[in-house]
């Protein structure tokens, strides 16, 4: 059989869906483009996670936002970590060029432009929906893990967090955290040892310093009030289409932290929020996270844990994650194991790193007897990329090298204009942009240790009072009893008493 028909003949067993897809482009072989060879990704399968990995301007971005848009779509909501500032052009449709067109032609399927419902996201003081969460709703193993606590810490921490609960003290904000943190071994030092037991001021110091390098990335405007409801990420448009969610992350690429946080709570509430789904037509939500590597390189071990736990049990509830990199090994081989759509698109060789990274990278893909993987990374053109996916039921499908599709909007940012205007007509806004900050745990303690304070300078003034006042008694009795002795002693009383005696003995 001709290599060419057996190819056709492999990608069409291997990428049939007898239920909604999203198409990719199609196949590549020796150079060619075989427009029967369609790739398509069922929509089933989506919230088994995935892989969008390449070398900076290979088309990693642009392969997110094909991805995306056509979820929004299929009425598929997604949440888009935009972390190079690229994706808010999602929100309008394609100017169109003619390169466009030629590589439409070669895959013989209309480019039709269109826009995409959207919303903007900060967790800054960027323009956008604010993102927020409070303390209590992370709880102390949570916050542990991210601070990075020591078993000890982590005790304590969860001995403050019972205590604000025994005492109805909300947890909203990072003041209120170092508060109760501060008063537990200071003015409410005996409060807790006789309730708690002995809490150490040199642990309550390293958390305190552990919170502070937090909020020094920014985390200071994250915790607190309004907490975003999770299920607004769920919303469509009156079309059906689901909204993509930009969260807009520009400016916190130097505070990993930050990030690796904001991710991993809105993990953990989406995962404790959406009820079990079980086996779905298409996913009830899809997440991109863009520069995945800014989440796990700083993570601990304690964190990873966590986020390999949540990535595994997560799409239990229709919840499709996929990681954007520049290299697979970018992300930890426990979460790499439980990706099942990966799109690889080019890898340069200009070192001797660099080519070690390829054999890795080529041994993540299923092999190939129309392909040397490892050689075909280094030769794929930009828009081009090796697929791997799952079937509808969940088989691997075969390894392709494709041309994808270009994507229906604007492959570029919004103008300020567009920008403002969107943000503008957006329904969450007003939901979420409002300040704030009702009485919490800083403001009760504060108002606790300024009682004491006033009833101790009281019970203070009062002894003083009482002292005064009886060392003034004492001088009066004493002064007395002066005068009395001085008369019973002086020689004139006595002659006196005397001559009465003499009297009365005669």
């Amino acid at each position: 059989m001709d290599k060419a028909v057996q190819f056709v003949e492999e990608i069409q067993k291997g990428y049939t869906t007898k239920g909604d897809f999203i198409y990719l482009g199609a196949g590549i072989l020796d150079g060619n483009v075989h427009s029967e060879a369609s790739v398509k990704i069922p929509l089933k399968t989506m919230n088994r996670h995935g892989l969008i990995a390449g070398a900076t301007g290979t088309g990693k971005s642009k392969t997110l936002q094909i991805i995306a848009e056509n979820l929004s779509e299929k009425g598929v909501p997604v949440l888009l970590m935009d972390v190079k500032g690229d994706l808010s052009g999602i929100a309008q449709p394609s100017e169109g060029a003619d390169f466009i067109n030629e590589r439409h032609a070669k895959l013989d399927f209309p480019f039709d432009p269109k826009k995409s419902p959207a919303e903007i996201l900060t967790l800054s003081d960027q323009e956008g929906i604010r993102l927020r969460a409070t303390v209590s709703e992370f709880g102390p193993v949570l916050l542990s893990r991210i601070l990075d606590l020591t078993s000890t810490q982590t005790g304590i921490l969860a001995i403050i967090f019972k205590y604000c609960d025994d005492n109805q003290l909300p947890l909203l904000d990072l003041k209120d955290l170092k508060k109760i943190i501060q008063y537990s071994t200071e003015e409410g030092e005996e409060e807790f040892e006789e309730n708690y037991g002995r809490i150490s001021k040199a642990s309550t110091g390293a958390i305190l310093r552990k919170i502070v390098a937090l909020e020094q990335q920014g985390a200071d405007l994250f915790f607190g009030e309004r907490s975003f409801d999770v299920n607004d990420l769920l919303r469509k448009n009156t079309e059906g289409k689901g909204y993509v969610n930009i969260l807009r992350l520009t400016d916190i690429q130097d505070r990993p932290k930050l990030f690796s946080t904001f991710m991993l709570s809105l993990l953990a509430e989406i995962y404790t929020t959406f009820p079990e789904k079980g086996d779905m037509d298409k996913p009830e939500l899809v997440m991109f996270i863009d520069e995945a590597h800014l989440i796990f390189e700083e993570a601990s071990d304690a964190l990873l844990d966590q986020i390999e736990s949540i990535v595994k049990l997560i799409r239990s509830k229709g919840v499709g994650i996929y990681f954007v990199t520049q290299n697979p090994a970018d992300v930890p081989e426990e979460v790499l194991g439980q990706l099942g759509l990966k799109i690889q698109h080019a890898l340069r060789a200009f070192t001797a790193k660099d080519r070690k990274a390829i054999k890795l990278a080529a041994e993540n893909y299923p092999i190939s007897e129309f392909y040397d993987t490892k050689n075909m990374l280094t030769a794929l053109g930009i828009g081009e990329a090796l697929v791997s996916a799952l079937d509808e039921k969940g088989r691997p499908s075969p390894l392709v090298a494709t041309m994808l599709r270009a994507p229906m909007s604007r492959m570029d940012v919004l103008t300020e204009t567009e920008l403002k205007q969107l943000i503008k007509e957006s329904q969450l806004v007003s939901k979420y942009n409002e300040e704030i900050d009702r009485e919490s745990a800083y403001e009760i303690l504060n108002k606790k240790i300024e009682i004491a304070e006033k009833t101790e300078a009281q019970e203070k003034a009062k002894k003083e009072r009482k002292e005064v006042t009886n060392t003034s008694s004492r001088r009066r009795t004493s002064s007395t009893e002066g005068a009395v002795i001085k008369v019973l002693t002086s020689a004139t009383f006595i002659r006196g008493v005397l001559g009465i005696l003499n009297k009365f003995l005669k």
